[in-house]
């Protein structure tokens, strides 16, 4: 890929529930120079209840939520037309993979806008944490590191520059750490110059499959606990090396474990035994979040796999690879313990938002889209009714709400502030924010501060107390 856009997000909430405030993201070439960069900041969404955590991680004031030069909507479209303009690319950030991407579906799904730009072809989508975790382990020298209180290696950003020199009074701010995430990887790149390619090769879910697929043996990288670790991992028989029930999950076997025991046996004492084995025989790469694979050799220089003669390792990978009903087996207990799980989840009537992962939108309605954000507010109204899914008409009536309530009907505006007052003036506990959960919030941040006698958290938490009064204010009478 000759371009990459390094990106971060700062957020209302780390849940779905929150909305995405600012995006810092800087394009570079395949030599990681830049080439482009984009620093933006939206307005909270009408309606909404912030985490006041989260407004204090990342530095944001009442009047920087509310007062500035984009709503949330003109934001989201803003930030959508700059990815797009720098497709094709390899989006990458720091755990954006298990973060900021997953804000990004939900934000444009929510905005009517098309959820998965990020790593829809031609675009791919790495993780710069899975890169420095690999080439980390590998080479213990390639960044400067500190501890953590468990005393393991940590590879959060915020440590990294810190050790690295860089400065980090504009940490949590999204562009600083977009930018420092390419500082860091800059690093990586000069002292991995033989493997920088192949960090980045599976950037892909076909690219994943393929491996999985293909009579290899590999070096994968998890951490684990809290710890780095490199694991020597072999393939299963093709036709059933992915989870039954979870699509994405692909699975290898840990090479330390002789197979030959566990070949015939039957499918409950299979699954007793694998319970047993610490660490676990099969691993998981999951397709979807770019998996760091690399050569062999690497791994082999681990002790738990260096003690063993490559004859018996070479022998260990044909065994598994070539025993269906051994892999078959696995199927069937991965397929039954999916079932148990779903029998003991509470069955519940999901909301709108929640649900992007349960039903895909109709291609029909995604193609309308760029219709429905360049009509006028009237048009935007009128058009909702061509929407073929509930959801993206819903969506469309709480833009409207949020952004020209004016032109809606009476019944309509007073349904949808129903509705949103229905939520955040909850009294249960709630997957959203609430106002009850936001004050109780408040109250043990500023039990937390005072003890500390930070006088500064304290006037920044009155702001925000005094903030959400007004929201509970305004739809108390909804």
């Amino acid at each position: 890929m000759d371009k990459i856009v390094i990106y971060d997000t700062e957020t209302t909430n780390s849940t779905i529930w929150g909305s995405i405030i600012e995006v810092g993201a800087v394009v570079v070439d395949k030599n990681l120079k830049e080439i482009g960069k984009l620093n933006i900041r939206g307005r909270i969404p009408e309606g909404e209840i912030p985490s006041a955590k989260a407004l204090l991680v990342n530095s944001t004031s009442i009047d920087l939520l509310t007062k500035g030069n984009y709503s949330h909507y003109d934001f989201l479209g803003a930030v959508e037309n700059f990815f797009s303009k720098a497709g094709p690319s390899l989006f990458m950030g720091w755990s954006n993979l298990n973060f900021d991407r997953r804000m990004f579906h939900f934000n444009f799904f929510k905005g009517n806008r098309y959820p998965y730009l990020t790593h829809s072809s031609p675009n791919q989508e790495s993780d710069g944490l899975h890169i420095a975790r690999a080439a980390q382990t590998i080479n213990s020298k390639t960044l400067k590191t500190e501890l953590t209180p468990a005393g393991n290696e940590s590879l959060a950003l915020e440590a990294l520059a810190r050790q690295q020199g860089f400065d980090t009074t504009q940490q949590h701010t999204a562009y600083h750490d977009a930018f420092t995430s390419l500082k860091i990887l800059r690093i990586i790149k000069d002292q991995h110059k033989d493997n920088w390619e192949k960090f980045l090769s599976t950037s892909t879910k076909s690219s994943v499959e393929s491996l999985l697929k293909s009579k290899g043996i590999y070096s994968i990288f998890e951490n684990v606990k809290g710890r780095n670790m490199m694991y020597l991992v072999c393939t299963l028989y093709p036709e059933h090396c992915f989870h039954p029930t979870y699509a994405s999950w692909g699975y290898v076997w840990d090479l330390r474990r002789d197979p030959e025991p566990y070949l015939n046996l039957s499918v409950n004492e299979l699954k007793a035994n694998l319970k047993k084995i610490s660490p676990k025989a099969l691993r998981v790469l999951k397709t979807n979040k770019a998996p760091v694979v690399l050569d062999k050799k690497f791994a082999l220089k681990e002790k738990a796999y260096s003690e063993l003669h490559l004859e018996t390792i070479l022998k260990r990978a044909k065994l598994v690879r070539s025993s269906e009903n051994f892999c078959k087996n696995i199927q069937i207990i991965n397929r039954e313990a999916a079932e148990e799980k779903s029998q003991t989840q509470t069955q519940e009537d999901l909301l709108p938002e929640e649900t992007l992962y349960e039903k895909f939108i109709p291609n029909k309605d995604t193609a309308l889209f760029k219709t429905w954000h360049s009509s006028s507010w009237e048009d935007k109204l009128r058009l909702l009714d061509k929407f073929q899914d509930k959801r993206c008409s819903w969506f469309g009536q709480k833009i409207i709400y949020q952004e020209a309530p004016h032109i809606l009907p009476p019944d309509l505006y007073k349904n949808i502030k129903s509705e949103i007052a229905r939520r955040i003036l909850s009294k249960n506990k709630e997957k959203w924010q609430t106002i009850g959960m936001a004050y109780t919030e408040i109250d043990t941040l500023r039990d937390q501060a005072s003890n500390r006698d930070d006088q500064e958290e304290l006037k920044k938490l009155d702001e925000i107390n005094e903030f959400i009064m007004t929201i509970e204010k305004k739809y108390e009478i909804a």
